[in-house]
């Protein structure tokens, strides 16, 4: 295992190399001049150079790669062109609400699509499997933003049951917090349930027909603790990784949400930012997420052996 750890450890410092020279190529290498893409159309030569200058521009672009490498190795992401503000502390300042819908949105999307993917496989072939499997179907196929329009006409415009738009910090109360995040949450939610509700289905639905498990019937075994006890858990590497690569694509989905919804975290920090070229705060997001992109699929590639004993590194 620590062998393979050391392994996966060099790989991820060399994808995120990869992604970094990428990143960095992103800026330089985009279609005209970025300083006067920054500047603007009413920009002014001086503007422009004073870009350039602080940006690094009149270097050459080794020079330019390893300044700004060491930047972000010591955690400075750069100046946003447009607030004048650290990267870094911008997109602090978004996290909370950005991690509260993507934690809310997993523990909801696990918990349901598990559950709906035991049930099916459970009653597979039967009513509660067509129905489950008709909803998965159609939350896998319709667009986030137009789940999240409807709920808002139904939920926060025609009943008025829960606000329309925002978000209020956890230390304002836990009460508005919540409250808050159940329109965006059950937004977000809907397509990974039924991704994760898919994968727990036809991965139970083909242990179930192992030859053990028909002798485990066989033997009187109840329908309980074959489906909790053994099937469940041999089943359990592809509902984990489908869970990771859930977790990771996450990120596409926060930002659409957080832009209906009116949630100002990263997500709507991001789209601010394309929408007036701040090259450094993009450069900054995406370095971060692909970072935490890579250690997602590292932990759960090391949590299939508290699954399955049998697996070995």
């Amino acid at each position: 295992m620590t062998i393979y750890i050391f392994r996966r450890m060099i790989s991820t410092l060399a994808v995120m190399a990869m992604v970094g020279i990428f990143v960095f190529l992103l800026l330089r290498l985009a279609p005209g001049d970025p300083a006067a893409i920054m500047a603007g159309k009413m920009a002014t030569p001086a503007m422009i150079a004073g870009i350039r200058e602080q940006l690094g521009l009149n270097e050459p672009l080794p020079v330019q790669f390893i300044h700004w490498a060491l930047g972000i190795l010591s955690g400075d992401f750069g100046i946003s062109i447009f607030s004048g503000r650290p990267v870094l502390e911008l997109i602090s300042q978004r996290l909370e609400p950005t991690i509260s819908l993507s934690i809310l949105t997993m523990i909801v999307s696990v918990t349901v699509g598990v559950s709906f993917g035991i049930l099916a496989a459970w009653r597979s072939g039967g009513l509660v499997d067509r129905i489950l499997t008709a909803f998965a179907t159609f939350g896998f196929s319709v667009p986030v933003f137009v789940v999240g329009f409807f709920l808002i006409y139904f939920f926060a415009i025609t009943t008025r049951w829960l606000p329309v738009q925002g978000y209020q910090p956890i230390d304002h109360g836990f009460g508005p917090w919540l409250v808050h995040l159940i329109l965006p949450t059950v937004t977000l939610s809907i397509p990974y349930i039924a991704f994760i509700a898919r994968i727990a289905r036809a991965s139970l639905l083909e242990v179930l027909s192992e030859d053990y498990m028909r002798t485990a019937a066989a033997k009187g075994a109840s329908s309980y603790a074959m489906l909790f006890h053994h099937a469940l858990k041999n089943a359990g590497v592809p509902i984990l990784t489908v869970i990771g690569l859930s977790f990771a694509g996450l990120i596409g989905g926060v930002v659409i949400t957080e832009t209906v919804f009116n949630i100002p975290g990263v997500g709507r920090l991001v789209v601010n930012a394309i929408n007036n070229r701040d090259y450094p705060i993009i450069q900054g997001v995406l370095i971060l997420v692909s970072g935490l992109y890579v250690l997602i699929n590292l932990a759960v590639d090391l949590s299939y052996t508290l699954v399955d004993p049998r697996i070995r590194y």
